[in-house]
């Protein structure tokens, strides 16, 4: 079910839906309200080692639960893509980005809770500060260090993380 199936009703009056065909945007005819359903923001970090080697993690959850994708989530409210990107690593490894570069962006649907979100994926390439302290953390089941250009492309979690993957190894092709 996609985000403006799921408005029967205005969220500011409570009365039902004009249509009996989800629209977008929701125009609600009683108190005006317009609501858009937009994509929502998230971040993703190819973070490499020394070796060159990039940081996978495993998904402990579903979506994708035992997959294997990319340190990252959603931009929270009053946060950039970086800052974003810095918490997510934080919380889901507990190691710090010294550097991060933009890399791409892709498209992607997160099914949740019986709603799937369109997702736009910011992907960066980024090193960490240290390896101290490295840890599978919040919604990470375990972590491994794979050569992205061998990485195999069919144990992801989203094509998004595949197609990021994918331009980066034309970029550094080892």
């Amino acid at each position: 079910m996609q985000p403006f199936e799921v408005f029967a009703h205005c969220p500011r009056c409570a009365h039902p839906r004009a249509s009996p065909k989800p629209e977008m945007p929701f125009r609600c005819l009683a108190c005006g309200l317009v609501y858009y359903f937009n994509p929502a923001p998230a971040v993703a970090a190819i973070l490499l080692g020394p070796d060159g080697r990039a940081l996978f993690i495993r998904r402990a959850f579903e979506p994708a639960k035992g997959k294997l994708a990319l340190p990252g989530g959603y931009v929270d409210f009053g946060e950039t893509a970086e800052d974003a990107l810095r918490r997510e690593v934080r919380e889901e490894v507990n190691l710090e980005i010294a550097t991060m570069e933009f890399l791409c962006t892709a498209l992607n649907e997160y099914p949740y809770a019986g709603v799937t979100y369109r997702v736009v994926d910011l992907f960066f390439i980024a090193r960490p500060v240290s390896l101290n302290g490295l840890a599978a953390l919040d919604g990470v089941d375990s972590w491994c260090w794979l050569n992205p250009a061998e990485a195999n492309l069919d144990n992801l979690a989203f094509p998004s993380v595949r197609k990021a993957l994918e331009l980066y190894r034309l970029r550094d092709p080892r």
